[in-house]
This record gives C-alpha cells, structure tokens and sequence, in this order.
C-alpha cells in the first residue's frame, strides 16, 4: 500500500515541490521518516499518531515508512505534519487519496487542530509557478496565501475537518482573494520636521535617488529623528515590491492573519551590538538578517562607530549586490538586500568637536581615531556626507 501527497519546502525564500510518500507493510509496528528530515520533521511521528486518534480517524499498527522526495533536499520545518498524517491515512484507506494537483501544509497539535506556520507566501507562489491547483494550508494562514493568486486556498481547522472534506462528507470552501484597504499612515512624518534646511534637502535628494546617506553632528540635532521619518517620503511599493518583501517577512514568521502583506517601507534600526549573523543573515539555516529585512526600505545605523568594524564591513559586498548569499554546510541561499542605508554619528567621542561652544575636549588623535573605526571602502559606498548642526531655538 503506497500514497504519495504533494507538500512543498522552502529553501531561503523559495519554494519548491516535494512529496511525501507511505509504503504501509507487514511486520513488527515502526514509523520511520527518511529523506534527509531535520529533528522537527522527525517528530512528526509522535504528533500524527496521536492527532488522528484525537480526531477519532484509525491509525495504522503496521510498518510504516514515509519518505520525503527528492531524498538529496533536506526537510526543515513542522509544515510537514498535514502530508505526512494525510499520506499514512490515505495509504491505510481511511481518507481518499488526494489529486495529484492538490498539496498540504500544516502543523498538526495532538487533539487534531491545525496550526499556523511560516513561510507560506513563498510556498504559495511555488506552487502557482508548479501548476499546483489546490492548496490546503491552515486556517491563520489562507489570507496570506491567496496573495500568490494562483492556485486556490482551502482553509482548514482541523484533521477531522479535512478528512470528512476529502471524504465528500462536508464542503470545504476556498478562501477569498485577501485585498489590502487604504489605510491612514499614521507615523512619524517628515513635514513635522521644522528647522534643518540643508539636512532635509539633502535627506531629499537621498530619496529621490535611493543613495546611502551619513549624518554627522553633534547630540540632539535630529540626526535620528530625520532619518526615521525618511520613509514617509519614499515612493509607495509596487505590488511586485511588496510581494518581495512580505516573502522575507513571513519566512521570518512575522505576518499576521489581519496584515499578511507589508504594504509600507520597511524601516529598520539593529543596536549597534548586532552580530554578524543577525545584520547580514545566517544561522545552522541560513535566516535573513537586518540588511534583507530592510529590502526596498530604510537600514538605519545610529551611532555608526560604536558597531564592530567587522560587521559594518560585511555589508559591503551586500549594498554593491543588492543581495546576501549565505552558504553553510546545509547549503547555499540567497537572500534581496535592495536597501537604502542611512547612518548617524557623532563628529566625536564625546560629540560636540567644532561646536561652537567649545565644549568638546577630545584632541586630534582622538578624534581621528573614532572616525577610523569606519574603513574606507564602507565608506566609498555612502554617496552624501552631511553635517547635521546643532539647532537653537
């Protein structure tokens, strides 16, 4: 007795095909999970067991083993769970076997729900550019899947829910296209700035060509609240653009079933004690970092000097790219990193060097030698240099 189900895997942002196939065979009980799976997938074992049995389905006490196809790509992730269960259950004959044209994901709890995962824009899009005809994906998860406008959505609760659906015994209904409303911005905005003639005009120029901006001046000039406004007036995303985005966002896992698409520019500002991993991306796997999470918006560095001069240079290739490929033992990924940079210090260590109060007491090597920490080839690929000076009201 053997099934196959069509699931999908992910692999940085994108997805690509694979099935989960059961052979059930005589002998002592086993359930094996082949085809390179990771520990999450592993367990898989313990969790479909026992939510088809809260779920009142028969399980089979039999040797089963389930490979997932192709064996050479290794499986990560609990979105799994739904092909893997419907495979068992379809090869015992409990359910009928899904069309080939059909594919699952979900995670499966042990009384039978069906939660929510990551990544399923990417997967979505996957299988619209697969032919892929259906897709069953979790119920929290359907609005952020019709987003791929191709195959459609079935949402689904609960194993007991999708069994009887593809039984024919209840009607599993296709989610609706989800379609953004116009929403008020609401945030921070440039207009409210008053004063600093040169620093926006120079923050305009910036925008309307997408360079790498640095701010230097003293405390309290405005550095940081200038450049968090300077999404306000970036150009609107393009559905294309947005879509590149929200694929970064919900690999992450930070979508939601109200706002499943990032219709804003991204603005992003990491503590200056960022590690490498956590500024360029990756990880055992490869995850995307601050500089991808920013793709088509604003990466911010406040206090530019303060962060260790080996992540700052890592960002060079990066910003000449507009990409990051991370490879690992695991493999090879790329993740967007189209970003503007804006960047903000202080002239010096104390922060007031050619004030005109004189407070500053740094001496010149001091002062050369905080400039220093930024090398010169980072700085080669910041196109405006502009002094932000002190305002009195």
């Amino acid at each position: 007795m053997i099934c196959s189900v069509r699931t999908l895997s992910i692999t940085g942002i994108r997805g690509s095909l694979v099935n989960a196939e059961c052979y059930i065979s005589n002998g002592l009980p086993g359930f094996d999970i082949v085809g390179l799976p990771d520990a999450a997938v592993k367990e898989a074992r313990e969790r479909v067991r026992a939510a088809a049995k809260s779920s009142g389905l028969s399980f089979p006490v039999s040797r089963i083993t389930v490979n997932l196809a192709p064996a050479n790509l290794k499986k990560t992730g609990s979105h799994y769970d739904l092909p893997i269960l419907l495979s068992v259950l379809a090869a015992a004959g409990t359910v009928r076997r899904p069309r080939s044209d059909s594919a699952f994901l979900g995670e499966v709890s042990l009384d039978g729900k069906i939660r929510p995962i990551s990544s399923v824009l990417p997967m979505a899009l996957a299988a619209k550019r697969e032919g892929i005809k259906a897709l069953f994906v979790p119920a929290d998860n359907a609005a952020e899947a019709t987003l791929a406008r191709g195959p459609a959505i079935i949402p689904v609760r609960t194993v007991q829910e999708l069994a009887a659906g593809l039984n024919g015994e209840a009607e599993l209904k296709e989610e609706p296209l989800w379609v953004p409303s116009r929403e008020s911005t609401g945030g921070l905005d440039f207009k409210d700035v008053l004063g600093q003639e040169n620093v926006k005009r120079a923050l305009e120029v910036a925008a309307a060509g997408s360079h790498n901006v640095l701010l230097i001046g003293p405390p309290g000039s405005g550095k940081s609240m200038l450049s968090k406004r300077l999404p306000s007036i970036l150009p609107d995303m393009t559905w294309e653009e947005a879509l590149e985005v929200s694929q970064i966002y919900s690999v992450m896992g930070l979508l939601t079933s109200k706002k499943p698409l990032i219709t804003s520019r991204p603005f992003r500002a990491p503590h200056h004690t960022v590690s490498n991993a956590g500024l360029a991306g990756g990880g055992t796997n490869p995850r995307p970092g601050e500089i991808s999470m920013a793709h088509r918006g604003v990466l911010f560095l406040d206090e530019m000097p303060e962060f260790h001069k080996d992540t700052l240079d890592m960002m060079r290739q990066p910003l000449e790219d507009g990409k990051v490929t991370i490879s690992r033992v695991s493999g090879t990924v790329t993740y967007p990193a189209e970003c503007m940079l804006v960047c903000a210090m202080n002239p010096c260590k104390c922060g007031w060097y050619g004030d005109p109060s004189g407070r500053c007491r740094c001496s010149e090597q001091a002062v050369e030698k905080y400039r220093s920490r930024i090398s010169g080839p980072m700085l080669d690929r910041i196109d405006i240099v502009v002094e932000v000076p002190a305002v009195h009201f």
